[in-house]
């Protein structure tokens, strides 16, 4: 992810002049030094219907948003050295898919608790389409832009101030999940050895069962190499795998929740719970948290092998679209298990002693250590073109934000088992600028006014909504006391 240079005005003016070569577009540099588009947007925002393919198979050329180019700062990375590995469609959907179906898939039946079933299922459909189209906005507004990241896009919008929210956005949102992991890693991993060796546990074996180790050992032996990565195309395999734990995930929660007792089954009597519920801010931060992978959109459109918006809005509609079958799925079969009884991880509300649920928990645990490099990938780009745009490739700086990402993180997860109203300000305010605000308020900066444009200032509006919610509740419960911060000893 490059971000655009903020050297004056002269460069982006550069830049649009080629875009507007290569793609006949209106583009011309704004007084700001930004740019302004005229009612040729169709031609770029028309790609997003299905009709628009052969437009958008026209719309390649030698530079793309998300990979370095002759034409931007980050040239100067990517020249001298082989373009990097390039995705397939499938590799580009296993890596996008994996990015929307990690953690937040697990909280998707507690999301339904505290919306409501009727609520919950509207929501899960209507976010699943806002966020599908603001993940394509991303790309569309780096072409009308001329920019090649999301940084550089929001930067040549609103300046400084723009590079500065979108950058501590994207750190902010993507650092929180790798410490996430790493917690849920130390939470699920032991319990499945626990219960594989009963006497590992007890005596000089117990440090084998112990939540610190485990998160070590995890993290430095299988995601630490893979976010040495310098190619998101790489992670193809370990995305597939990492897709196919969360099928097991699935299913298990599906067969188990139908064979699980009357007594452990909870109650849906209470009217709230299946139409309406008060908590249904909650539940959009939690179907929020689990769809936002805008943080990785542009990387993953460079990948591709033949970048185009046509080919990554089909790549992007079907990974939304299996994930929201996906969450659909865990959603219901836990919810409509365990009622008002369901925990904020599903897995929970299930036996210790369950041997398909105890190899669920494996898988997630094993999950979140593939989908940890992702976001550290991310980390990585909004360090390096945040402070060092324009630099050439070097090994060493890769290598000490490679590491220092990964083990801060690995710190982090060691001595706190929930990091509370903490992560869910955070997690509230960058998953929603990066979904809801942002994309949207770049789109209507780039494009004169349509009833596009009326619905993306619908969409800010919800962002706005949300993030201010989540910062009232957030600020709520440490009025309140609740949500402390709990240390693993």
């Amino acid at each position: 992810m490059a971000r655009a240079t903020s050297h004056g005005a002269a460069p982006a003016a550069t830049t649009n002049t080629n875009h507007r070569r290569r793609h006949g577009s209106s583009l011309s540099p704004s007084p700001a030094g930004g740019t302004s588009r005229k009612n040729s947007t169709e031609e770029a925002t028309g790609l997003l219907s299905p009709g628009a393919g052969a437009d958008a198979e026209d719309d390649e050329d030698d530079s793309h948003p998300g990979e370095p180019d002759s034409r931007t700062p980050t040239a100067v990375v990517a020249h001298g050295r082989a373009r990097p590995p390039k995705s397939s469609l499938p590799s580009a959907f296993m890596n996008m898919a994996n990015s929307i179906i990690g953690a937040g898939i697990i909280g998707q039946p507690y999301a339904f608790r505290q919306a409501g079933l009727l609520s919950g299922t509207l929501l899960l459909v209507v976010l699943t389409f806002v966020v599908d189209w603001t993940i394509c906005l991303i790309v569309i507004n780096s072409k009308l832009s001329g920019a090649s990241s999301f940084q550089g896009t929001v930067e040549r919008c609103f300046g400084r101030t723009g590079l500065v929210a979108i950058s501590v956005a994207q750190w902010a949102f993507a650092f929180g999940g790798m410490v996430a992991f790493g917690v849920i890693v130390g939470d699920s991993v032991p319990s499945v050895l626990r219960a594989v060796w009963p006497g590992l546990g007890e005596g000089g074996w117990a440090w084998g069962v112990d939540r610190r180790v485990v998160i070590g050992v995890f993290t430095v032996g299988v995601s630490y190499p893979l976010a040495l990565y310098r190619d998101i195309a790489k992670l193809a395999k370990a995305s597939t795998f990492a897709l196919a734990s969360m099928g097991v995930i699935v299913v298990t929660v599906v067969v188990q929740g139908m064979m699980v007792p009357m007594e452990q089954r909870g109650s849906l009597r209470d009217w709230r719970l299946l139409v309406v519920n008060d908590g249904i801010f909650q539940a959009i931060g939690v179907i929020s948290f689990a769809f936002v992978c805008h943080h990785n959109s542009l990387l993953i459109y460079g990948s591709l092998e033949k970048p185009t918006i046509d080919r990554f809005s089909k790549v992007t509609h079907i990974s939304t679209g299996v994930s929201m079958v996906a969450c659909m799925l865990m959603a219901l079969s836990g919810f409509l298990t365990f009622g008002d009884k369901t925990q904020g991880n599903v897995l929970n509300n299930f036996p210790a002693d369950n041997t398909m649920v105890n190899i669920a928990r494996l898988c997630f645990g094993l999950n979140m250590l593939t989908t940890l490099p992702l976001e550290a990938f991310v980390c990585r780009e909004v360090k390096v073109n945040y402070y060092f745009p324009g630099e050439p490739f070097n090994m060493n700086l890769h290598l000490l934000f490679s590491t220092s990402l990964v083990f801060s993180a690995m710190v982090l997860s060691l001595i706190t088992c929930d990091v509370g109203t903490v992560f869910d300000l955070i997690g509230g305010t960058s998953a929603a600028a990066m979904a809801y605000i942002l994309p949207p308020l770049c789109y209507i900066k780039l494009t004169t006014r349509s009833w596009k444009t009326y619905m993306a200032w619908a969409v800010v509006a919800f962002g706005c909504t949300v993030m201010a919610m989540s910062m009232l509740q957030a600020v709520g419960k440490m009025i309140r006391g609740e949500g402390d911060v709990k240390q693993c000893y």
